[in-house]
This record gives C-alpha cells, structure tokens and sequence, in this order.
C-alpha cells in the first residue's frame, strides 16, 4: 500500500489477511497491553486506534479497523482513518446551520423578489455564508494536513501489530 498517497487521498483502506479474525484481533489485544504510544480499544470486530489524550491536538486523527472473517483461514481488514467524533459532529453541525440559513435566506430574498421589495441584505449575508462555506473547507484541509503524520504514525503501528512485531 503506498501510504502517501493512498492515506491522504482516499482515508479509506482494505487489506486481506492470511490468519483468521480471532488471530487478528487477539494480536491487537495483545498490543492493547503493552503499548504506551498509542489507545487501542476494541470492541466485537472493530479496533479503535487512538493518539493519547496528552499529545493529542484538536486535528488528531483516529484509525477505526474492522475485522471480517473471509474463510476458516483469512480475514479481511477495512480501515478508516478519520478526525476525532467530536470534532467530526462540529464540523458536520457548522455545514448544516450554513446550509439552513443559505436555504433561508435564499427563500427570503426569493420572497422579497415577488413582493418587489429589497433583497440586497439577504444576497448580501447568502454571499457571506457561501465565503464560510469555503472557509469551512479550508479549515477541513488544513486539518488534514496537520494530521497526516499521526495517520502515518497509526498505520506504521499497525503495520507492525499486524506483522507480529510490535512488543
């Protein structure tokens, strides 16, 4: 896989693996243990890999990995690297209250038109919000970017989870 592109183009990732879920898992278990750098949760067939509290910044990222089981002898693994919930749940509710009073705005101006009356305030604050609108992604981009050594960090950790070789 290779990472640099692939992680910070497309968050998304699958892997075949030649040992069963329960082997996978339990490697990951194991690694839940002893490891110091990183959180690991699991729960069922999903493993949560997370950056500790104290070195965490607002952009970090987290590896969500789910264990399939393919065969009696493989398993796949889908992995997911995305922002923190919570920041995820504020970013997703700043796009909605700025895509609702776009809506609204965009019916009051509508309104105003019919009725002949002025509508240059609510153009005013709609061209306002589509300015937000481009700051917000900005603001996801820069975000991404701040994040993308701990996405490499998280993947080469689980590479080595995976590969038997973290103690």
């Amino acid at each position: 896989m290779a990472l640099s592109n692939d992680i910070v183009l497309r968050p998304r990732f699958r892997r075949r693996l030649p040992h069963t879920s329960e082997v996978v898992l339990l490697a990951f278990e194991e690694a839940r243990l002893a490891a110091t750098q990183f959180i690991i949760s699991r729960v069922d067939d999903h493993v949560f890999i997370r950056i500790p509290k104290h070195k965490q910044h607002f952009w970090s990222p987290q590896l969500h990995l789910e264990v399939r089981p393919v065969s009696e002898k493989e398993s796949e693994l889908f992995g997911l690297f995305g922002p923190n919930p919570t920041v995820w749940t504020l970013f997703m509710f700043l796009h909605f209250g700025v895509a609702t009073l776009f809506i609204g705005f965009g019916i009051w101006a509508y309104s105003n038109y019919v009725l002949d009356t002025p509508y240059g305030i609510q153009l005013g604050v709609m061209g306002l919000l589509i300015a937000l609108w481009v700051i917000l992604y900005f603001a996801g981009k820069m975000g991404k970017t701040a994040g993308s050594n701990e996405m490499q960090a998280l993947h080469a950790f689980m590479e080595e989870v995976l590969a038997g070789e973290f103690k």
